[in-house]
């Protein structure tokens, strides 16, 4: 271990930053000093939660064109902008790698720490396996060799070791891939909605669905849930991120916008543009009516962009894992080595290695059950999550909060009351098999915390000397 540290740099941890002892400062380096700045931080919010409309589809499908179109434009405000105005509040006032494993620390002690840590990373590398397996399905419409089989495989590995390593050049470099990716992956949506504008029927918008098409409400709320959550993620940069306490609000308010838009406006076109046929609304079918509104120009156009869309899905997802870790080793959750980085781009290395070799270790596996265990864990850490904002602006009134929700304490617990509701319902209707997933992930969790005080007690690998109180508090 003597040896590895060696070569690697050992970085002023920005999470250590706000506890008593800090970790010995390194001598300063270029890449250490380049910064995420403001919108390459939009733009990895924006992957983390939508990565645009891709996958809306069936919400349509499930629920018909007005309910559909309701959810999102209500659901945003029911969900989504309370999870965004906690992380806003927390990340500013304590901006370190980390994100919401130091706000549980902070606010309930190390064990809800690293518990919250443990269900957020787990969720976050099962994720992180399932956007190669989707790409493979982009891809196979275009090019079918990729539908099984050895290519699949192959190429599944190739998409995740390529991107790793693009992770590994350095953060800027990935939130500024993220802008171009972004741009590039909405704009068939801008053509489509310009194609669609001189077709659209209004009264299509108000269409409760067709005539004999049962709704399926359970489908319709995971749709909602799954591409509106998520809003936490990058909370774990925070360490990176240029001016943290007034870029995450700025950032999160212009990444909830442009998310809210890219899911809404190519909604209205599509639905308004085009004949209802409700059992057409698949995944997928945003090709099909780019097809049938503008040409199989355009159809290949949105297939692209959606490729292109998992790219910088998953670039911002294996960022948040990356620092996440970073942040657990400089709060002595994982030892020193897990928060090493490289001599040559200071980004956490072996951060970088362990989640690409988890994730590619479940990319091979059935995700049918996987997927309804990452939603009741990440249900689990947003309820943590909540208690923990509600109880720090009760333990600690007087840490500086350079943005603070204007409520008092009751108008804070019915806004976290509500979406809170909504995550008991998601986990109440979960299967027997996500139960036993959810409770055997859990327990490794925990035995990992006990495991790792004994690993501190015995001296068997180095942690970082943390302390115990916040800086605000002296």
């Amino acid at each position: 271990m003597a040896s590895a540290e060696a070569l690697e740099t050992s970085d002023p941890s920005p999470t250590a930053s706000l506890l008593d002892t800090p970790v010995p400062p390194a001598a300063p380096t270029a890449a250490a000093s380049k910064k995420l700045a403001l919108l390459p931080l939009v733009f990895l919010i924006y992957f983390e939660v939508s990565g645009g409309p891709y996958g809306e589809e069936s919400a349509v499908g499930a629920a018909g064109p007005l309910f559909a179109i309701l959810g999102f434009i209500a659901f945003p405000f029911v969900w989504s902008v309370p999870e965004a105005l906690v992380t806003a509040e927390l990340a500013a006032a304590f901006p370190g790698n980390g994100g919401y494993v130091i706000w549980a620390h902070r606010a309930f002690g190390p064990f809800w720490g690293s518990l919250l840590g443990s269900w957020k990373f787990l969720c976050g590398v099962i994720n992180l396996a399932s956007y190669p397996a989707l790409c493979m399905d982009y891809l196979k419409l275009m090019i079918s060799v990729f539908a099984s089989g050895v290519p699949r495989y192959v190429a599944i590995f190739l998409f995740t070791s390529v991107l790793s390593f693009m992770n590994y050049t350095g953060l800027s470099i990935v939130g500024y891939t993220a802008v171009g990716l972004g741009v590039v992956s909405l704009s068939p949506f801008v053509v489509l909605t310009l194609f669609a504008i001189p077709k659209i029927d209004p009264k299509r918008w108000i269409s409760l669905g067709e005539v004999g098409v049962a709704k399926d409400w359970t489908l319709f709320f995971n749709i909602l849930f799954w591409n509106l959550n998520f809003w936490d993620s990058a909370s774990t940069l925070a360490g990176e991120v240029e001016d943290p306490q007034r870029t995450y609000p700025k950032a999160l308010f212009s990444a909830g916008l442009l998310a809210c838009l890219a899911y809404l406006v190519p909604l209205l076109a599509a639905i308004g543009a085009i004949p209802l046929d409700q059992e057409d609304w698949v995944d997928g079918y945003f090709a099909d009516a780019g097809e049938l509104i503008a040409g199989e120009w355009l159809k290949i156009w949105i297939e692209i962009g959606a490729v292109l869309s998992v790219v910088g899905l998953f670039e911002a997802q294996l960022s948040s894992c990356v620092y996440q870790l970073l942040g657990m080793a400089d709060l002595a959750f994982l030892p020193r080595s897990f928060g090493f980085r490289s001599a040559w781009f200071n980004t956490p290395w072996v951060g970088i290695l362990i989640s690409t070799l988890i994730a590619l270790a479940v990319s091979y596996l059935d995700f049918t059950e996987l997927i309804s265990t990452v939603n009741f864990l990440y249900s689990l850490g947003m309820l943590l999550e909540f208690a923990s904002f509600l109880w720090l602006r009760k333990k600690l009134p007087a840490v500086k909060r350079p943005f603070k929700v204007p409520m008092a304490m009751p108008g804070l617990v019915i806004m976290c009351l509500i979406p809170s509701c909504f995550l008991v319902y998601v986990m109440t209707v979960a299967s027997k098999t996500v139960y036993i997933l959810s409770a055997v992930m859990t327990i490794f969790a925990i035995f990992w915390y006990y495991f790792m005080k004994i690993c501190k007690s015995k001296s068997w690998f180095q942690f970082h000397d943390v302390g115990e109180k916040l800086d605000d508090e002296e």
